[in-house]
């Protein structure tokens, strides 16, 4: 039975302009260029360069911490239309970070070194194959289905249809088979592989095979590829019927340092990455000083001849319906391009303010680098120090970094869980992963420890810590089990 009642309840909505800004917020550094092209791209009112202010005319901090607050995206429903904002463009403050110099450096033109890919130096292999026109053609197939590390990981068969509905070629699995086997003799070694086993056998067989540890290591590989895998050494030696450890500790040297992905060394398409820092920090002189990487974003300001626009439109007939409707689009315009300068201002504002609380926690860390000086932090302590919600904290950490002295870190790694020590301290999650780490790297390889034992080293130490808590460390750190660590 249906019944009708009035309910009354809180609810709070986002504007437009606040969810612009959430988003803008958690952008890193290296992707704000593109964001910004994208809406000069969309804005015609919004535009690019320097506009000369004095200090007098920028906002002051509070002003701009109440920025989010003054949108107002209701466009007016009268006649008349509010034109004082948008008349004096000099009254918009140029998007300026912190850090940005007068150097020539975006005047300098980049010489870019040309290169071939991995797909084309296969290409060029394949032609000195002397095939014809119909082998070329399925050679290309299989040299096309190579992923970037250099592996074919789509099955024959579906090759084998690929073909026959898309170049209408009729082909069977052992010409196929017959033309991988040319593929894979390439280089570099091991291209074209389906599986990891396979990648290694190829370039085994291209090694000395008159090297006893070279056979030794293709039988392991071509055999007893599983049990390699678990390190399963004395299986192996047993069901070689040798008892040489040395020669097994060659083979094994050999496979190791076989390459798993080939095609990553011949790749000329894979891109370089450059880690792009958000923050810079110095230590001057015991003083530590703060900026943003300005590298990415260029000055914004509000178009003039927008501004103008609307100018005419004030002193022109307010009853001209075609006139309304062009000053109306520009307002909009106008509108979305002030929002969108603000926008910008409130992001820089709040990565600051939040890298400052997060240098102050972590102050002794920052002045001298030890991983030892790292307290535990969670995103509630530096959301209460900034008065802000810790979704917005969570924004500013996700995908930033900061430069400092001693090497870039993402703002993720400051941030750990507290572990009780006997003593009744609180000590970082972090310090307690690096003793972990040593105890592993130092323990004999032979005889790996447990994690039950790494539990009980911790406890000695005065951590007090569960096995299972041991193991999610242990995997945080990319350490295999001890099992996987055992070497001969």
């Amino acid at each position: 039975m249906q019944k009708l009642g009035l309910h009354q309840i809180q609810t709070q909505k986002l504007s437009p302009q606040q969810i612009q800004f959430i988003k803008l917020l958690q952008v890193p550094t290296a992707e704000l260029e593109t964001r910004i092209e994208e809406e000069l791209e969309l804005n015609p009112a919004l535009e690019e360069g320097k506009e000369n202010l004095e200090p007098e005319d920028l906002k002051s901090d509070s002003e701009s911490e109440q920025a989010e607050d003054d949108f107002d995206g209701n466009e007016q429903s009268d006649g008349d239309l509010n034109l004082d904002e948008y008349l004096h463009s000099d009254e918009i403050a140029g998007y300026k970070m912190q850090g940005d110099g007068p150097g020539d450096e975006e005047d300098r033109e980049t010489p870019i070194a040309s290169s071939s890919t991995l797909i084309d130096s296969l290409f060029t292999q394949l032609g000195f194959l002397r095939l014809d026109e119909r082998q070329t053609l399925i050679g290309r197939q299989l040299i096309g289905s190579i992923d970037s590390d250099g592996y074919i990981r789509r099955e024959l068969e579906a090759i084998v249809n690929d073909l026959a509905f898309s170049a209408n070629v009729n082909t069977s699995l052992e010409e196929l088979e017959e033309l991988l086997k040319k593929i894979q003799a390439f280089d570099p070694a091991g291209i074209g592989a389906r599986d990891l086993r396979e990648c290694i056998l190829l370039q085994l067989e291209r090694k000395d095979q008159h090297n006893p540890a070279v056979v030794m290591a293709l039988r392991i590989i071509d055999d007893y590829f599983d049990e390699f895998t678990r390190k399963h050494y004395d299986k192996i030696l047993k069901r070689l019927g040798s008892d040489d450890d040395e020669l097994l500790k060659e083979a094994v040297k050999i496979i190791t340092k076989c390459n798993p992905k080939p095609g990553g060394s011949g790749s000329g398409d894979v891109k370089t990455q450059f880690l792009i820092p958000d923050f810079m920090l110095v230590n001057n002189s015991g003083k530590l000083e703060l900026s943003l990487n300005s590298r990415n974003a260029p000055e914004l300001k509000i178009s003039r001849a927008y501004s103008e626009m609307l100018d005419t439109y004030d002193k022109g007939s307010k009853k001209d319906k075609k006139l309304k409707e062009a000053a109306t689009f520009v307002k909009q315009k106008l509108d979305a391009a002030k929002w969108f300068i603000d926008a910008i201002k409130q992001r820089q504002q709040t990565l600051l303010k939040t890298m400052n609380a997060i240098i102050e926690y972590q102050y002794d860390y920052f002045l001298e680098g030890e991983e030892s000086k790292l307290k535990p932090m969670i995103l509630k302590d530096i959301a209460e120090r900034i008065d802000m919600d810790i979704s917005t904290v969570s924004r500013v950490a996700n995908s930033k970094s900061i430069q400092t002295e001693f090497g870039i870190f993402p703002l993720k790694y400051f941030f750990s869980e507290g572990i009780a020590t006997d003593a009744g301290e609180d000590v970082s999650s972090r310090e307690v992963k690096s003793i972990l780490k040593e105890f592993i790297e130092s323990e004999d390889k032979r005889k790996p420890l447990s994690d039950d034992k790494l539990e009980k080293l911790l406890n000695i130490k005065g951590y007090n810590i569960a096995r299972r808590t041991v193991a999610k460390y242990r995997e945080q750190l990319n350490i295999p089990v001890a099992r996987l660590r055992k070497e001969l």
